[in-house]
């Protein structure tokens, strides 16, 4: 299994900017693509970004497009989602999640239910 811990939420004013970071431990972590998925109250999760396990390859939803930017650190285990630009419609709980990497290379990398290990998520609360 791989343990993930994310951290870097918080609140902040529209146009602003956050850096989450997602802490892996367990089983090599460079073996999975990695994603970013959020949750905003009353909403089904949605994805968010994904990148491949060596990070040539990323993919994001086209509502953060241009403001958000997926990287990964294999030597530190960690994962970073760089938000800027913040947006009301942003504020959600943000999870990071491991998915195998067949799952990824087929396509399925903004498909929930693809994603077998996930954070406990931090929030995101973007004011007007």
């Amino acid at each position: 299994q791989v343990q993930l811990v994310e951290s870097g939420g918080g609140l902040v004013q529209a146009g602003g900017s956050l850096r989450l970071s997602c802490a892996a431990s367990g089983r090599t972590f460079s073996s999975y693509a990695m994603g970013w998925l959020r949750q905003a109250p009353g909403k089904e999760r949605e994805f968010v970004a994904a990148i491949s396990w060596i990070g040539g390859t990323t993919y994001y939803a086209d509502s953060v497009k241009g403001r958000f930017t997926i990287s990964r650190d294999n030597a530190k285990n960690t994962l970073y989602l760089q938000t800027n630009n913040l947006k009301p419609g942003d504020t959600a709980v943000y999870y990071c999640a491991a998915q195998r990497l067949p799952d990824f290379n087929s396509g399925s990398y903004s498909v929930t239910i693809k994603y077998p290990y996930w954070g406990q998520g931090t929030q995101v609360t973007v004011s007007s």
